[in-house]
């Protein structure tokens, strides 16, 4: 990279290390305890682009900020506990009002907010303690390090850690920084599971630029992790560019690269802390399709061994059941010769071109004993590859989500 064209990760800051960006995070009672209302605000106008489910159920707040997504935009307000999900019309009235609660505070045409919930499906929103939320959330808002860290904890649901990553890039013009949030613990297949994520840059970039570099991360990051198969009702992944920096962004330069690999470096380490608290996960497998023809291809294949339930048991029973593997990519409905198919489990090759070979069980065990799996696949078909990020399958992941609305 050009000596000119730097980055640095800051491992001790929260989304409010981004120029003009506040955060907020309070309990309003919707859980327990714990905190359970956010608000990300931006000192001006940000260009907006997001990624939303394909789940044809689809959660009020995602109908919402479909509608939005293309004004500029000042504020984003999220509950979690609640998803605000199959409820209806009453739900879609829910969502514009925690929109026109938040304008109200912070003084803004409510078209400039967007919504996000996420937690139990089908119930409604107690507004009174939204309505509280967002007052006191508004109250609260500050650029300090810990309103960031605070808002990071207020999205949480089954998560066990919150999950922040932050860059900032040095061009010849001045610095930008990109920050990011995320939740996500269950109910993650995400198709663009709750898995909410929110970035945010002081960079300025043309929005149909952001939009464009932001599907192409998401894609090969967020869209690219399982947990347990399920796509939920209200995915969604957000971006603000608000240019408080003074740095521009524009296609085809090597600011632009610089960007978007940052951006998709933050994405991916978000994507990576959700596989990695999943709920109930013992092991995390990092699955790297190889000798694919083209790279949709590889992706979809990997997902498919990732969501099986046999390779989740096998992993978890650390079981070099390679066997399993291909069966899967069997069923993925993409096209491969299976006789040519070579799968290495860590450094341990378990099979080639398609059958068995002769390997050091005890090895596969050392492997598979570890927490972080590396398992590649080559299909020997092409030059296209692909990574994707999965878990196995667990007792307590049961149990946990046997209870959930409990």
């Amino acid at each position: 990279m050009n000596k000119a064209l730097t980055y640095l990760k800051l491992d001790q800051e929260s989304i409010t290390a981004v120029r003009g960006i506040k955060a907020a995070g309070v309990h309003c009672g919707l859980k327990k305890s714990s905190r359970d209302l956010a608000l990300f605000y931006s000192e001006s106008p940000a260009a907006a682009a997001g990624v939303f489910t394909q789940n044809l159920v689809q959660a009020a707040p995602v109908l919402l900020d479909r509608e939005r997504i293309n004004n500029p935009i000042r504020a984003v307000v999220v509950n979690s506990g609640n998803a605000n999900a199959c409820t209806g019309e009453k739900g879609m009235e829910d969502a514009r009002q925690m929109a026109d609660l938040a304008a109200a505070q912070l003084h803004l045409p409510p078209e400039q907010i967007l919504v996000c919930s996420t937690g139990v499906i089908g119930m409604p929103l107690p507004m009174d303690k939204i309505a509280a939320g967002i007052a006191s959330a508004a109250q609260s808002l500050s650029g300090e390090r810990q309103a960031g860290l605070d808002a990071a904890a207020a999205i949480l649901t089954t998560d066990t850690v919150t999950k922040t990553v932050v860059y900032r890039g040095d061009l010849p013009s001045g610095s930008f920084t990109l920050a990011g949030t995320a939740k996500g613990a269950g109910m993650i297949c995400p198709n663009m599971a709750t898995m909410l994520a929110f970035i945010f840059t002081d960079a300025a970039i043309s929005r149909p630029l952001l939009n464009s570099l932001f599907r192409e991360a998401v894609d090969c990051t967020f869209n690219a992790i399982t947990i347990d198969g399920d796509t939920s009702t209200n995915d969604t992944a957000l971006i603000l560019a608000n240019g408080a920096a003074s740095v521009e962004i524009t296609e085809g330069t090597p600011e632009c690269d610089l960007f978007a690999r940052l951006l998709h470096q933050v994405c991916q380490e978000l994507a990576v802390m959700i596989v990695s608290d999943g709920e109930g996960v013992t092991k995390v497998i990092t699955l790297e399709v190889t000798g694919a023809p083209d790279a949709a291809a590889a992706r979809t294949l990997a997902r498919t061994v990732l969501n099986s339930p046999l390779v989740k048991t096998a992993f978890y029973g650390e079981d070099a059941n390679w066997g399993r593997i291909l069966a899967a990519l069997g069923y993925a409905g993409v096209p491969f010769d299976p006789s040519r198919v070579d799968i290495a489990i860590g450094p341990v090759r378990v099979a080639c071109r398609g059958g068995a070979i002769p390997f050091d069980e005890a090895e596969a065990k050392a492997v598979l004993q570890q927490r972080e799996i590396k398992v590649t696949v080559n299909l020997n078909a092409g030059t296209a590859t692909a990574t994707a990020w999965g878990t196995d399958l667990s007792h307590d992941y049961v149990s946990i989500n046997s209870s959930y609305r409990s």
